[in-house]
């Protein structure tokens, strides 16, 4: 896999477009428009819930998530964040943004 690019802009799926159900210490994220179901351990819930409805890059993620978890360094957390981005990019749960 190539290196995750931090600049990369993403978007997440509005909520109403998926289903999300804790199941212990994973979550079932039900995609209504693929009708796929992923099975997923955080922070994938926690950060597609800080995408919200806006475009952003992984530093602007993890400023989010910093807000409310202790995500250590800010290069780290942004170099990690990014990594997983582009992860569910492929995995289809956000998409780049065109142009981006």
């Amino acid at each position: 896999m190539a290196v995750a690019d931090p600049q990369t802009l993403y978007l997440a799926e509005p909520a109403d477009a998926r289903i999300v159900e804790p199941l212990d210490m994973m979550t079932l994220i039900y995609q209504r428009r693929s009708g796929i179901t992923h099975m997923v351990g955080e922070p994938v819930p926690q950060m597609l819930e800080a995408m919200g409805g806006d475009a952003v890059d992984a530093a602007t993620l993890a400023a989010r998530l910093a807000a409310s978890f202790d995500l250590g360094g800010q290069e780290d957390a942004a170099a990690l964040i990014a990594e997983r981005l582009a992860e569910l990019a492929e995995l289809g749960l956000v998409e780049r943004v065109a142009g981006a």
